[in-house]
């Protein structure tokens, strides 16, 4: 790479920490990439730091030693958060969501590269430090959320396919039952796709009664895998607490309701924000 000026590096090195989160990264990556003593490369770090933890944009962690280097955490402030969810609800009450059956339709915010990445991000931030091997959803609109999240953490992404793919090898399938609708569905993962005892975050785009999710959890137990955590967008409080098939997960908003008839929808910030996830 050609010399650089410091303010010209000091981009640079931004965006390569930006594009690799999690990676630990020697000093000397950045002293060869740029032809720069060690000790300026420091200085510059030092800088991007605090840019970093000042804007909200996550932390920059230095490790000291000869196996240490520097490691980009994002991560996003409670208020930020807030008010990023604060805005998604009032994007989701708008009454022209409401579709036949009392469905919500959600499809345009999922399709939304900016929104998803913002909401990878705090689902990524509520798993601040937990060991996570891979982030798993189930196709097909869970998908964009996982990768946003799974990008923030440096991680792979599995899918589980509701109907097998002849291209993806052996499988392991399961019935599980749908908790809104009470009826038995299939879904399968590849045996090529997750190695047996990974620790694995769940990650989907809405859940009622829990049962897809609940359908996920036992599949990892094919796979001798752990559940790591559950995160969900958007959670329906419509549903009785007896009836829910989920007990430990964090959501972003919470759909307290949703009445067709009135054509009214009310959404609030949901469990990731309480007192228990803030502390």
């Amino acid at each position: 790479m050609k010399k650089l000026k410091r303010s010209q590096r000091l981009v640079d090195m931004t965006q390569f920490l930006l594009e690799k989160p999690h990676d630990l990264l020697p000093l000397s990556t950045f002293a060869d990439r740029y032809g720069a003593a060690k000790s300026s490369i420091s200085e510059d770090l030092a800088i991007i730091k605090e840019v970093f933890e000042g804007e909200g944009m996550g932390e920059l962690q230095t490790l000291a030693g000869a196996a240490g280097g520097v490691r980009y955490i994002p991560r996003i402030p409670t208020d930020m958060a807030l008010a990023f969810v604060e805005g998604l609800c009032g994007q989701l009450e708008q009454s022209d969501r409401i579709l036949p059956g009392g469905y919500l339709y959600m499809s345009d915010l999922l399709g939304l590269p900016s929104l998803m990445e913002q909401a990878g991000k705090i689902i990524a931030t509520a798993f601040y430090g937990v060991e996570i091997d891979v982030v798993m959803t189930v196709e097909t609109k869970g998908i964009p959320l996982a990768y946003a999240t799974a990008a923030q953490l440096g991680l792979p992404v599995v899918l589980v396919r509701r109907d097998h793919q002849v291209t993806e090898g052996s499988a392991v399938s399961i019935n599980y039952v749908s908790g809104s609708h009470k009826s038995i569905h299939t879904m399968s993962l590849s045996r090529r796709a997750l190695r047996e005892k990974s620790r694995v975050l769940i990650v989907d785009d809405f859940m009622k009664a829990g049962g897809t999710v609940r359908g996920m959890v036992d599949l990892l137990g094919e796979f001798n895998a752990e559940v790591a955590g559950v995160g969900v967008l958007v959670e329906s409080g419509a549903v009785e607490t007896e009836e829910r098939l989920l007990h430990d997960y964090v959501s972003l908003v919470k759909l307290s309701e949703v009445d067709s008839k009135g054509r009214r929808i009310s959404a609030h910030p949901g469990n990731y924000f309480s007192s228990l996830r803030l502390g």
